[in-house]
């Protein structure tokens, strides 16, 4: 993947924004985890808004739009309030909200419900937007169509479908259905599509996707370029991404959760990997390289019969959509360096920090045994 680790970081300069940040912070208010990170400049350590760490004085306090940013900056995680781990899991609110659309029988809540128990319809959409870049509204029309498209892959009609997921006409629910997936319910192919989650990790939130045929994505949500990767994606496969929790996702997330506690070394799910045939070569080749160990763009080259190809391979680990299990992060410099990763060269390092030592505790657990 491209190294899009900037020398420059994203800090939030506007006053007005910085005193009510600054607000949140005193006041541990859990309705701004994850919408910004607080730098102390005091100890050199990154905080969130719910931090149980001593508050520092407003002078000694600079705000980032997200941790990668304050990690660029200098600043290292909090081990009080652990941002890593906790920075964009979803507050209570929101955590309330869902609970509440799941057990809504028109599956669709406005923000006068919202209001009616006690929560923030505008603090909710600010999440939402942060994290999902839509707002709350258009993640509730996202989850009826994707429910509707199941039903439909089922063989239920399309008014069955409407009319099941909350919507009072099927000319309503065909303009929609056709303005989120570029089709009609009647012409709908429902195999066809990418569906997306997101997820949180140690190193910081998630984007996946997944197909029929295999897992097409899975790249950090501050990735820059991402909106690009999207496009491109819907283009080679001539489809619509909706969010969507499929088997195949809900398996990927529980392999990747097993690979951050470092008991999984090992991926074993299908990819759907659209591109050339040299790139599928290239990430096919990525997946050779053994857990714990490294190999220079010379050596990957080399590797696929292509020893003058040093350029084209690393421009081919670039366009790898598919973080950690195509795991382009074991690829560096020829010197040793840590290039090219678009998460970012500190999640690189840690990544291969993390695979050293659990491949060092493993040896020596089989030593024991």
């Amino acid at each position: 993947m491209q190294n899009d680790d900037k020398s420059y970081t994203m800090k939030i300069t506007d006053t007005q924004l910085t005193k009510r940040y600054y607000q949140a912070l005193l006041e541990r208010d859990p309705q701004y985890l994850g919408v910004f990170y607080a730098g102390i400049t005091s100890t050199g350590i990154v905080c969130l808004s719910t931090c149980r760490a001593r508050k520092p004085k407003p002078q000694n306090v600079q705000f980032y739009s997200n941790l990668q940013d304050a990690i660029k900056a200098g600043f290292r995680p909090c081990k009080i309030g652990r941002p890593t781990e906790h920075g964009h899991s979803a507050p209570e609110l929101v955590k309330q909200a869902l609970k509440l659309l799941q057990g809504s029988d028109e599956k669709r809540l406005s923000d006068a419900d919202l209001r009616h128990h006690h929560l923030s319809p505008e603090a909710i959409r600010r999440w939402f937007k942060q994290h999902y870049k839509m707002t709350f509204q258009a993640y509730q029309r996202m989850l009826r169509i994707n429910q509707a498209m199941n039903e439909l892959k089922q063989g239920e009609s399309a008014t069955h479908a409407a009319l099941n997921n909350g919507y009072e006409s099927l000319s309503g629910f065909s303009y929609t259905f056709k303005k989120l997936t570029g089709k009609s319910p009647m012409t709908s192919n429902s195999n066809n599509m990418i569906y997306i989650d997101r997820f949180t990790t140690p190193l910081g939130p998630m984007f996946i996707c997944a197909t029929e045929q295999g897992i097409c994505l899975l790249e950090f949500t501050d990735r820059r370029m991402l909106e690009r990767e999207f496009t491109d994606l819907q283009k080679r496969l001539k489809t619509t991404i909706i969010a969507g929790q499929p088997p195949l996702i809900e398996q990927a997330k529980q392999q990747i959760g097993d690979y951050f506690s470092g008991t999984l070394q090992q991926f074993d799910l299908p990819l759907h990997t659209p591109g050339s045939d040299f790139q599928n070569m290239v990430w096919q080749e990525l997946q050779q390289i053994p857990y714990g160990q490294t190999r220079s763009y010379k050596q990957q080259a080399q590797h696929i019969g292509r020893p003058q190809s040093v350029r084209a391979v690393a421009n081919a680990n670039g366009m790898n959509r598919i973080a950690i299990i195509i795991p382009c992060h074991r690829v560096i410099g020829s010197n040793g360096s840590l290039t090219g990763y678009a998460g970012g060269l500190a999640r690189k390092k840690w990544l291969l920090e993390h695979e050293s030592n659990s491949s060092s505790n493993s040896d020596a657990g089989n030593k024991t045994t």
